[in-house]
């Protein structure tokens, strides 16, 4: 995603009760760059991708972007940036959710590094979500071997 960068925040100032930190947005930004993966989907799951991004409590808006794939084309892709944000580092967990993501879909190793170097508010509690998400990697590394 070329012209925008990857930000972290606090909905009107408010911490992630799930992930403890700041989330992610994307904002414009000239010359800097966002990688990620575009996932093809049926236009009736809309409303649940839009629920689970937080769409129905104000906190993300839906925006279209222009992506241009490593094969060269432009896609007109649906992304969502956060409303009335404070910024704020993320939590260690959460940054390792992002780190994870971009190794595991082989985003260029630079940006993984970019991704790595990110400051984070230290945050040393649960994150039930992230043990929920660990569990989930380890069962599946158990029935695929």
């Amino acid at each position: 995603l070329q012209d925008f960068k990857l930000e972290f925040g606090h909905h009107h100032g408010r911490t992630s009760s799930v992930w403890h930190g700041g989330t992610a947005t994307i904002v414009q930004s000239p010359g800097d760059e966002v990688w990620g993966i575009v996932w093809k989907m049926n236009a009736s799951n809309l409303s649940s991708l839009d629920k689970q991004e937080g769409v129905e409590g104000g906190i993300y808006v839906p925006i279209e972007v222009n992506v241009h794939t490593q094969a060269g084309k432009v896609l007109t892709c649906r992304s969502y940036q956060m409303k009335d944000y404070v910024c704020g580092p993320p939590s260690p967990q959460y940054k390792k959710v992002i780190c994870m993501g971009a190794e595991q879909n082989g985003l260029p190793t630079d940006y993984q590094k970019k991704l790595e170097a990110i400051e984070t508010n230290n945050y040393a509690g649960p994150v039930p979500i992230m043990e929920e998400i660990e569990a989930a990697i380890k069962a599946k590394k158990i029935n695929s071997a």
